[in-house]
């Protein structure tokens, strides 16, 4: 038995090597808090589970879906679970009043939302707003940074009111209790298609929308301290489910299953609103302009330091 040990130690050498350098134990659990379950963009943790990217890595996801980022963002807070989906300028705030939130990775650079009234609204678009209420989906959500941003350009004063997910907001604006709904694809094309409702503003208009990382993906700092190696792998587990969702066909079928919708359907959504570069993680881009809306509409007391900005956002490198 006394020659088989330099053996059993080298055995275990190497794995020790193995779950430092690649891959966490068998089958460590993160519970995830995303926002609006069906979206292409929320899904990309659904559809690399399914298709066993984070297994792969010896991680297993627990997912919550939510009503809107600023839900997500606040079950991180409190360490209901691991990660979680945030606005980032919501999460900027929260980490200035002193809450333990770190951004792992860009979410959404751009936006494919839109808001919408019914066919039969006097509203055209954003200015037509006085008086009038405009959804947005929760408390520190993008969404609601976007309605603020569209009031702000167009210098009315409308209303804005938290209506949830896209379901429920389209009940809403249908039953005239909302004047203005928001959705995402896919919900909503459908009705788009059948003329029940009328397009008036894209997330796009407004830069927020457009160029910056609206959304991001948080965790807790407590977890990202004793569990770092679990958020590295799953940042490189996401990163390969984003280059499967774009270059495969067996991705649309699945996404399609998950959301419901035709092969077509999904391809459209793929297609023609989530360029890639849209889900990207590696990057938070705009951080001045993202600040400088922050204090405007007062997630922010005033722009974070440099040095605040690199202990809030630790976005894992990819490995070479």
């Amino acid at each position: 038995m006394r020659p088989a040990k330099p053996v059993f130690c080298a055995l275990a050498a190497l794995l020790a090597a193995a779950l430092t350098n690649g891959a966490a134990s068998a089958q460590d659990r993160l519970k995830l808090a995303l926002g609006q379950r069906g979206n292409w963009d929320t899904a990309i943790s659904e559809l690399g589970q399914q298709a066993g990217f984070f297994k792969r890595r010896g991680l297993d996801l627990d997912i919550l879906w939510t009503q809107g980022a600023g839900e997500s963002q606040q079950a991180v807070i409190s360490w209901s679970v691991d990660i979680g989906l945030a606005g980032t300028i919501a999460a900027l705030g929260a980490y200035q009043k002193g809450a333990p939130l770190r951004i792992i990775a860009a979410e959404a650079t751009g936006a494919a939302d839109f808001w919408y009234v019914r066919s039969d609204s006097p509203i055209h678009g954003i200015k037509d707003l006085d008086g009038k209420t405009i959804a947005y989906s929760t408390n520190g959500a993008s969404t609601q940074t976007v309605v603020l941003a569209f009031l702000k350009q167009a210098a009315v004063a409308g209303k804005p009111v938290a209506t949830g997910g896209p379901a429920q907001t389209f009940t809403q604006v249908m039953s005239g209790q909302v004047d203005v709904g928001w959705s995402a694809p896919p919900f909503g094309l459908d009705a788009l298609r059948d003329n029940k409702i009328r397009i008036i503003a894209r997330a796009s208009d407004v830069p927020i929308g457009r160029d910056l990382t609206i959304r991001s993906l948080v965790t807790n700092t407590a977890e990202l301290e004793a569990h770092s190696l679990n958020i590295r792998l799953y940042v490189e587990a996401y990163r390969d489910t984003i280059e499967w969702m774009y270059g495969s066909d067996d991705a649309l079928k699945a996404y399609a299953a998950f959301a419901q919708i035709t092969p077509d359907m999904a391809r459209h959504v793929r297609d023609d609103f989530f360029p890639k570069a849209l889900v990207w993680p590696d990057r938070v881009s705009g951080l001045d302009a993202l600040q400088q809306d922050g204090v405007t509409f007062k997630y922010l007391r005033e722009p974070l330091t440099k040095e605040q900005l690199a202990e809030v956002i630790q976005i894992p490198k990819p490995r070479k």
